[in-house]
């Protein structure tokens, strides 16, 4: 499956910033599952042409601006070969030893029910069935539910209130997974949901490593292992280590900021680039967010 995506993100500052600084995690890499075709990342128009590998293997580049800036929009957008995997990434080319994704950080450290749910998950014959069977738990303790958790809270406060969205689920995954000593970590990318007609935003699910099949990607709010309609960006112990973009700003006042995503399966390229171009330009401007 072919996906087109387009990525934009703009940042406005109600003063003008003096200093803007970014880390872009938004170059996706080659996997067992993907094959990246065309993929470019700008802003304010401006191509960014820096990215390096980081030591989990995959690419990110630092953005800065010390002169001054009233708006900053970044578009990431491309085209992306995905395939059928059954979830399995595989061990993509890493300098991390396995043993420092059982670290916890405090958006992932378990709970003592997270840990008892852990315990629970039946083993059957291999690591893999436990963590399907994990994943599984995840998603009947968890109801998916917008609006009741922000993206600071934590895995043992989603847990307990029952609800959250897809970063709290990966997030408890994490958590219990580490807690029996499976590695795993946070991925964040795309989702192509549905018939391909709605309106997206970032997606995040959880990986877990398991001996001689190596990364496996797991999706509790969803109920699967990613598909080929799952498009890889980046990884990290958690959703802050794994965000596509992450950044400091000098600035006096407010600040709006606006993501849309558009991803499409690509039949005619140019067609559906241009749609979506068109489709984000229209967007009205974004709400206050303080």
């Amino acid at each position: 499956m072919k996906l087109l995506v387009r990525h934009q993100t703009v940042y406005r500052y109600a003063a003008t910033a003096g200093r803007v600084a970014m880390r872009l995690k938004l170059m996706p890499v080659d996997t067992p599952a993907q094959t990246v075709l065309d993929w470019q990342v700008s802003i304010n128009d401006a191509p960014l042409t820096n990215f390096r590998r980081n030591s989990y293997g995959e690419m990110e580049t630092i953005w800065i601006r010390h002169d001054r800036l009233d708006h900053a929009v970044i578009v990431a957008e491309g085209l992306v070969d995905t395939r059928e995997s059954h979830g399995v990434v595989g061990s993509p080319d890493s300098r991390v030893d396995l043993r420092y994704f059982l670290r916890d950080t405090p958006l992932t450290q378990a709970s003592d029910g997270i840990a008892a749910m852990a315990r629970a998950a039946p083993t059957g014959e291999s690591p893999l069935a436990q963590l399907h069977a994990l994943s599984a738990a995840v998603s009947d303790a968890v109801q998916y539910r917008s609006g009741v958790t922000t993206s600071a809270t934590t895995a043992a406060q989603a847990f307990a209130l029952g609800a959250g969205v897809c970063q709290d689920h990966a997030h408890i995954f994490i958590a219990a997974a580490r807690a029996i000593g499976r590695p795993a970590r946070y991925v964040s990318g795309y989702l192509l949901a549905g018939d391909g007609s709605a309106l997206h935003e970032t997606h995040g699910w959880a990986e877990a490593h398991v001996p001689g099949l190596g990364w496996i990607g797991f999706d509790p709010s969803n109920r699967v292992c990613v598909t080929e309609r799952y498009l890889r960006l980046a990884s990290g112990l958690d959703a802050d280590d794994a965000a596509p973009i992450r950044g400091s700003v000098t600035v006096a006042g407010d600040i709006w900021i606006d993501a849309d995503v558009r991803i499409a399966q690509a039949e005619d390229g140019v067609e559906e680039r241009q749609l979506q171009r068109q489709q984000q330009q229209s967007v009205p401007p974004p709400e206050q967010t303080g």
